[in-house]
């Protein structure tokens, strides 16, 4: 049920039941205990109630679970559809990750639009200021948000950075109001679009065209 809510959605009960295979009974005792332990948030909407991560630390300490867990996984097992279209390109809670967001962080660095400040935090160059200002973002903005403008997060399946924070989640949101990205049914993986494979291309250097067939197997 955690897992499923790692886009950054909240859900309900019926749906993090049906998610996690178990039985709506089953899944409000879990629910209970994982909001009282400070994990999950309830969102209300008249009678509704929805369930979402609690906070971006959370989703760090989730992310770091799946890494240590990856880390003792057979080397000979194959990984599932799914499983290859999360490592290809998936919503972690606001923002992309996946081997297209490791891709696109590294076309950052080495145009320098990005530079590393340590193991977890970056800064924009002048450069990329520009780049990123064109492509629609609003950087000011961003810079007066309560959070990290500009954060490095390990990526759970590359284990390699990707970024995150302000940035990241604004320009997730901007390569969906672009059409480049679509979400998948019932998952946090995300499609590539044919118009996606085209602007990351021209736009970043980076060649999408494989993630796209990922979803086709």
């Amino acid at each position: 049920m955690v897992s499923a809510l790692l886009d950054g959605r909240a859900l309900t009960a019926s749906e993090l039941a049906f998610a996690a295979r178990i039985t709506p009974q089953t899944a409000s005792t879990h629910l209970t205990k994982l909001t009282e332990a400070g994990l999950l948030a309830v969102v209300r909407d008249g009678r509704h109630r929805y369930f979402r991560l609690a906070s971006p630390t959370v989703v760090d300490m989730i992310d770091g679970i799946v890494a240590v867990a990856l880390q003792k996984r057979p080397r000979y097992r194959p990984l599932s559809g799914q499983a290859r279209a999360l490592s290809a390109a998936r919503i972690c809670y606001d923002h992309l990750a996946g081997r297209l967001s490791v891709d696109l962080t590294d076309s950052f660095i080495a145009r320098e639009y990005v530079v590393l400040d340590n193991d977890e935090a970056a800064e924009i160059t002048t450069a990329g200021i520009r780049v990123f200002t064109e492509f629609g973002i609003e950087l000011p903005t961003l810079r007066s948000a309560h959070r990290h403008f500009c954060r490095l997060c390990l990526d759970w399946t590359e284990r390699r950075p990707h970024i995150a924070g302000a940035i990241g989640a604004a320009m997730t949101k901007r390569y969906f109001d672009l059409g480049w990205m679509e979400r998948m049914k019932r998952s946090h993986a995300v499609i590539v679009t044919p118009l996606g494979r085209w602007g990351f291309l021209e736009t970043f250097g980076i060649d999408a065209s494989a993630l796209g067939d990922l979803r086709k197997h």
